[in-house]
């Protein structure tokens, strides 16, 4: 009988144990939010999409692995890059990938949304997006009418 009673003790100190050691993990995942810690659960949709960071006038954003019907405010699962469309002193917008992370949630399906699919096309990892191929159009044939208009405002005076 007592020794019933040690191997019930054991067995829950080591379950004690266990949930002690989960809730450390969790708590470091928290405490990490680029290498993770939202929820992933093993069935659920997932997209990679970009989460709004910086402040007022001044955005900037993290592209993130979050479950497909979350807030885009949630804690992602786990930040793939960074995306700064604000132009530097140089002309450039920054831009900043980790492929081999990529690769990985989109083998494991993760929607890709639709300015990421264009920043990738961009890259050089995914063929062009359609939108680009239609937003670099509209923005010929606006500076083609401007520049019409412009020479005949100049030919009439």
């Amino acid at each position: 009988m007592f020794l019933y009673k040690f191997n019930n003790l054991k067995i829950l100190n080591i379950i004690l144990l266990k949930s002690n050691i989960m809730r450390a993990f969790r708590l470091l995942k928290k405490l990490t939010p680029s290498s993770g810690g939202g929820d992933d659960f093993e069935k659920a949709k997932k997209s990679i999409r970009l989460a709004r960071h910086g402040c007022a006038n001044r955005p900037f954003y993290h592209i993130v692995v979050v479950l497909q019907r979350r807030d885009c405010k949630a804690h992602p699962i786990e930040q793939l890059g960074t995306y700064d469309p604000m132009e530097n002193h140089y002309g450039e917008k920054l831009v900043s990938f980790n492929l081999e992370r990529i690769k990985y949630w989109m083998a494991k399906k993760a929607r890709l949304s639709n300015p990421v699919a264009e920043l990738l096309g961009l890259s050089g990892f995914l063929p062009i997006h359609p939108h680009t191929y239609m937003t670099a159009w509209r923005n010929r044939q606006r500076s083609k009418t401007e520049s019409e208009q412009s020479e005949t405002a100049t030919a009439t005076n």
